[in-house]
């Protein structure tokens, strides 16, 4: 796996991915595909620093990534018949556009998306019509293909359904899913029955005996429930981890606090040393699925994950006995109550991952008393202007480590 700053295998510079789709009109979910690799790595930079940068911060080499063949994660809307369906999104009226040879994707997403085309006129799944608006005349079952692709090979297929009608049909056909997809580990029906831009719903199916995908990441297991989130660029992740778990190292905390932890991938890495780290996250099933990697993994620290909401007041006691809060919002952000409890309670220091600049920015400012030191720019997305900022933050008047 490559270093922090190292390129990726496969990536070049002046490399422009080549994409008919996106010549042609019919995606343009890359915005930034025509542009060179390089140039759009300078141009995440820019923008991020303008937002970010202040006296003293240090801004470590970026994390690229391979340009294409790195997300873990298909969301293909289904449309079209059952005899001939697509796999991919819709056009502006609605009608299917098949993405299936999407370069974006790794290798065993897109040799498994022609087998579920498959499935879908073997089985009679039909697709969901989501032209027709009235419930007396929706028509179609199947609305969402979503696959997770793990570094060992094995896929999770979750099939977004409007009803559980055809369950026994999938059931059915199962064996000769599995047979056809030899690293197929996880399937699921999600029942999702409203007639809106919702990608899946609350109720989930298992229908194999694995109820989880084993992600590998850094020698550490993370076990990824259906509904639980992990990020898209499996390699970029694990550097992401790497060097919160370096910079963390030179900080020597005893008490960690994680919130929005997820599956854990934060504090799992960072349960070593004897360090006493507290996960905190509002999805039970991601919860679950970190208690499982933690007791998988025997780290020598002290980790436990708790299920609530990660800017609820009753969190504020761990926060206050917290020599490090970790951080990794979604792209909303901390907002203004999460960082007055931070700001309140004062720990020494605070690593925020983020997904989005903007929010970051604004939430820095709400964080008068902390001084952003360390900063790293990680491609989790190539192709769009979207990327990952890595900042440590120190407290006014706090030592830099080794705490008493």
């Amino acid at each position: 796996m490559p270093g922090p700053s190292a390129p990726a295998p496969g990536t070049a510079g002046l490399h422009v991915l080549d994409c008919g789709h996106f010549d042609a009109g019919r995606c343009r979910s890359c915005a930034w595909l025509g542009r060179a690799y390089d140039d759009q790595l300078a141009g995440k930079q820019a923008v991020t620093r303008e937002l970010v940068d202040r006296p003293g911060l240090r801004w470590l080499p970026p994390v690229v990534s391979r340009p294409e063949g790195f997300r873990n994660k298909a969301k293909m809307v289904v449309a079209g018949s059952v005899d001939t369906p697509t796999l991919g999104i819709l056009d502006p009226v609605g009608g299917g556009i098949d993405l299936r040879d999407c370069a974006l994707h790794t290798p065993g997403i897109v040799a498994a998306l022609p087998v579920l085309g498959a499935l879908v006129t073997r089985a009679g799944l039909t697709p969901y019509d989501v032209t027709s608006s009235a419930p007396v005349t929706q028509r179609g079952e199947l609305k969402h293909v979503l696959v997770t692709e793990a570094p060992s090979g094995r896929l999770m297929v979750r099939l977004v359904v409007r009803s559980t009608a055809t369950e026994a049909r999938v059931r059915k056909h199962l064996p000769w899913l599995t047979a056809e997809l030899p690293p197929l580990r996880v399937v699921t029906l999600n029942v999702q029955p409203e007639h809106r831009a919702v990608l899946e719903g609350d109720r989930e199916i298992v229908l194999t005996e694995a109820d989880t995908l084993p992600m590998q990441v850094n020698g550490l297991t993370l076990h990824l429930r259906p509904r639980s989130f992990f990020q898209t660029n499996t390699e970029v992740a694990a550097a992401l981890y790497r060097q919160a778990r370096d910079w963390v190292a030179d900080l020597a905390p005893r008490r960690v606090v994680d919130l929005y932890c997820g599956v854990g991938g934060f504090a799992l890495h960072l349960a070593a040393a004897g360090r006493t780290v507290t996960g905190i996250e509002i999805s039970a099933d991601a919860i679950a699925s970190a208690e499982r990697s933690r007791d998988e993994a025997a780290l020598p620290g002290e980790l436990r994950f708790v299920v609530g909401d990660a800017t609820a007041p009753e969190h504020a006691a761990l926060i206050d006995e917290a020599d490090l809060v970790v951080v990794n919002p979604p792209r909303r952000g901390l907002g203004p109550e999460l960082s007055r409890r931070i700001e309140e309670s004062g720990p020494p220091h605070v690593l925020y991952s983020s997904c989005n600049p903007q929010t970051l920015a604004r939430d820095l400012a709400d964080l008068a008393s902390y001084a952003p030191v360390r900063a790293q720019v990680l491609d989790m997305f190539p192709q769009t202007p979207h990327s990952e900022v890595l900042v440590l933050l120190r407290r006014q008047g706090a030592w830099p480590g080794q705490y008493g």
